[in-house]
């Protein structure tokens, strides 16, 4: 496995053995939004800034700060409804 010169291969490995995947959200609404801290008790002072989106044709739609992703219920990308 190569790492980026100067950085540690025992940093970067930690890293990414650290590195939890995105969340899934299912959702019934075509228009959701996030603020990355929904499941913060402290709220979204620790979060990020509120985002709203529209999921589309392809059933699924992910923040571009946080990478959560809202997959629509029963929709294409609901691999639970299969």
């Amino acid at each position: 496995m190569q790492f980026p010169a100067g950085i540690p291969e025992r940093a970067l490995l930690i890293h990414r053995l650290m590195m939890n995947p995105p969340e899934t959200v299912y959702t019934d609404s075509h228009r959701v939004y996030c603020d990355g801290a929904t499941d913060i008790r402290a709220g979204a002072a620790l979060g990020h800034p509120r985002v709203w989106m529209e999921i589309d044709e392809k059933g699924y739609v992910e923040c571009g700060y946080c990478d959560r992703r809202f997959v629509l219920k029963g929709g294409p990308a609901d691999q639970q409804a299969a």
